[in-house]
């Protein structure tokens, strides 16, 4: 599986080098175009501040099924396809870098407290709801096979009940972002540069010291996400992310706990780490994370994992996440200038079938 091709080599500007810019900037120049990126930020590196890129705060969790949830059908539909794209990209990066980026599909588990299972259950009921045409269906597991699986996972208040989301996925955001900017030296960065208009064939960007500059290319692709705005109704929905170094655990694939009030992830990563994070917050404040967030976080990880009691904090991370006023994605294509946005907090999911819809376009492909 590959991204379409276009016809003839083109000189494209791309506005914003988040998640979709690295992938598309990557994509494209392996296409034989030529590429040029403008991007805010000071470099290629994750601040960790809550400034920066929302792709490298993510976990990465690929999740067609879980999803359904709370997304219509197409959500999951495109979220398959990007499975596969991803498993394409990742191993093209591992042959042009020095290192493989983490990516598995050995799918994942909804797991609930015995007190919480009437929740469970109407979430379980909306993913099957949704999944009616796919052969991929939530798979109940019983306790033995729940430690078969995840040995580690233990609730506090007796045994969990779990469902397998098989064909499931996570990739390592932080190191794919690094890959596909590493990998594509023939892209032009521009860093420090913000844009502050988008038009057929024309961007302009600004500098640091406030210097506007006008670029023309036979295309503009506007990519920025939450930064698009005013030309894009987008918010900012926060995200916020624990990193721990846990040695004495050993997870096998991302976990979410269905709970009434929460929804919390943890991801396992190579190097004995969990990322532990909420799906969605309804605000734009990028703050460090609060005492309290942290505090339900963590306890709620806690819940299922007790072997976390001895992990160790390394970071905590907030971002902002792009959502049109719907919460789902849109493609604009029209001669001379593609505007992709509305990832929402599915990010990681859809964006490899995103480029790859917007690739075949009319506009794009004639």
């Amino acid at each position: 599986m590959s991204a379409p091709l276009a016809s003839t080599p083109r000189r494209v500007g791309i506005a914003g080098a988040g998640l979709l810019g690295r992938l598309a900037a990557w994509t494209l120049a392996r296409q034989g175009h030529t590429v040029t990126v403008f991007d805010p930020a000071a470099d290629a590196q994750p601040p960790f501040n809550g400034q920066g890129a929302a792709g490298f705060t993510a976990a990465g969790m690929l999740s067609p099924l879980a999803e359904l949830d709370a997304a219509e059908p197409d959500v999951a539909q495109r979220g398959w396809h990007s499975i596969e794209r991803w498993a394409d990209i990742v191993a093209t990066l591992a042959k042009e870098g020095p290192r493989q980026p983490h990516f598995d599909r050995a799918g994942s588990l909804l797991v609930a407290h015995g007190s919480d299972l009437g929740a469970a259950q109407r979430v379980l009921a909306r993913i099957e709801a949704g999944a009616r045409q796919w052969p991929q269906q939530a798979q109940p597991l019983n306790p033995a096979q729940l430690r078969e699986l995840e040995p580690a996972l233990h609730g506090h208040q007796g045994p969990l009940h779990a469902w397998l989301l098989p064909g499931e996925g996570a990739i390592c955001t932080v190191g794919t972002m690094k890959a596909m900017q590493a990998s594509a030296p023939q892209v032009q960065w521009q860093w420090g540069q913000k844009v502050t208009q988008v038009a057929p064939g024309m961007l302009t960007s600004v500098n640091e010291s406030d210097v506007a500059t006008e670029h023309r290319f036979d295309w503009v692709w506007d990519l920025r996400g939450a930064g698009a705005r005013p030309d894009a109704p987008v918010r900012g929905v926060r995200g916020e992310v624990i990193w721990l170094h846990a040695p004495e655990v050993k997870l096998h694939r991302p976990i979410r706990l269905l709970h009434p009030r929460h929804r919390v992830y943890l991801v396992p990563r190579p190097g004995d780490v969990v990322m532990v994070g909420a799906s969605e917050i309804e605000s734009e404040d990028r703050s460090p994370v609060s005492l309290r967030s942290a505090v339900e976080l963590m306890a709620a990880a806690h819940s299922i994992v007790p072997g976390l009691a001895e992990a160790r904090i390394l970071r905590m991370d907030v971002n902002l996440r792009p959502a049109l006023p719907h919460n789902r994605p849109e493609i604009h294509a029209e001669r001379g200038l593609i505007r992709i946005n509305g990832l929402y907090r599915h990010g990681w999911l859809l964006a490899p079938s995103l480029l790859d819809e917007a690739l075949a376009s009319h506009a794009w492909q004639t």
